[in-house]
Parts: structure tokens; sequence; C-alpha cells
């Protein structure tokens, strides 16, 4: 069984603020086996002319035969400033992860850099951006370490005659000085709208952290519930 729930809103020209609140899982058993996950996540936003100011947090937690699969956190407060060229903006962000599955006890990033929009239309959308983190780790094992990092993400949305829905967000972070230390965080989600506000979706994440030689991997599926304000 698995069971999808996502409230949305978006942005338009008299919009100031939005919230998106998911919550998505799997469970699996047999006579010899069981499993499950639960993946839930909270998004605030507000705009205000030149400025976007985000929100994000999301604890994946999970079980296979009653030992512990997973127990991830993140948290991420970050911003846009739209004040140079068309379609090129600077950003700003803070994030702090945990991971149980990757063998992180904690992770704090923050940093900036600049943002450009390849493709900017209202059904199709592509966007670079590149930047400095600064990165304060420490692993379950017990190694504690700072680095600076360069962050370079690809994120693009893509509506088909209002049917399907295509997001994906894809991120590489090598650090400077740290040689083979790189951290890959990927999410793609795909939905196919059965009316204007409910869409049938299939999400993919997949994040590895090189310097523990750990990956995660999970895919679910299911309804999602759009609301625009």
């Amino acid at each position: 069984m698995l069971f999808h729930i996502e409230l949305k809103a978006q942005y338009s020209d008299s919009t100031q603020y939005h919230i998106l609140l998911s919550s998505t899982g799997s469970i699996n058993r047999t006579n010899e086996d069981k499993a499950y996950l639960l993946n839930n996540s909270l998004n605030l936003g507000m705009k205000k002319k030149a400025f976007v100011l985000n929100s994000s947090s999301s604890w994946l937690y999970g079980k296979q035969n009653n030992s512990l699969s997973n127990n991830d956190f993140s948290s991420t407060l970050n911003f846009n400033l739209y004040k140079t060229f068309p379609h090129f903006y600077y950003w700003g962000l803070v994030n702090y992860n945990t991971s149980y599955s990757l063998k992180l006890k904690n992770q704090l990033l923050a940093g900036g850099g600049i943002a450009y929009s390849i493709l900017d239309r209202p059904n199709a959308y592509v966007n670079l951006s590149d930047g400095i983190l600064f990165d304060q780790s420490s692993l379950i094992v017990g190694e504690s370490y700072n680095t600076y990092r360069n962050s370079l993400r690809l994120q693009y949305h893509f509506q088909i005659k209002e049917i399907i829905v295509i997001d994906g967000s894809h991120f590489l972070q090598n650090s400077f000085d740290r040689k083979g230390d790189h951290i890959i965080r990927s999410a793609t989600s795909v939905g196919l709208k059965l009316r204007k506000w409910i869409s049938l979706t299939t999400a993919l994440n997949y994040n590895r952290l090189n310097i523990t030689d750990r990956e995660n991997l999970n895919l679910t599926y299911g309804l999602s519930i759009d609301k625009y304000f």
C-alpha cells in the first residue's frame, strides 16, 4: 500500500504566500518480511516584488523487519533576489541535515550564488545555478570536518497540454579541498492530472554521500491535491 497527499500553492501576480504539505509512504508485508517507509514534508514561502523567501522541512522514516532503515531529516531556509537582468537572480541558503541511512550525524550548509533561467515560460522552465557553500559536518562513525563546496544545480519544470507535469531538481556538491568528497541529491516527479486540482503522481529521489560510501533511493506514487491562492 502506498499513499500520497499533497497541498500546494503557486505564486501569481496577486499571491504573496504559499504552503505545500505532503505525506507519502509505503507498507509491504509477506509471511516472512515486513517493511514500511513514511515521508513527510512542509514548505512555506513568501514573495515581495523582487524577493522570494522559502522554508522547507522533510522527514523520512522507515523500518525493515523491525530494524531501522531510515531516519533522515532535512530543513532549509533559502531566498532569491531578482535585482539585475531578466531571468537572472542571486540566491542564498542555510540547510541542516541528519541522515541515518547515509550515516550522517549532523550537517550544516550555508552559502550563496547565482542562477539563470535558460528557458522561462509558464509551461516550460529550465534553470541552472552555481555557488559556494560552507559545510560543517559530523559522521555517525565519529569523524567531524569543515569544507567548502561548489554547489551546482539543474532544475526544470514542464507541463504538457495541462495534463502531464514533470519536475526535477538535481545537485552535485564537490568539496574544494577533500578529494573524492562529493554529494549527489536528485529528485524527479511526474504528475498526471485527473482533474484541475487532483493528479496521479510518481516521485523518484536519490541521495549519495561519497565520504561515507552510502546512498539511498526511494520511489513513491499516489494522489496529489493542488490548491492555488
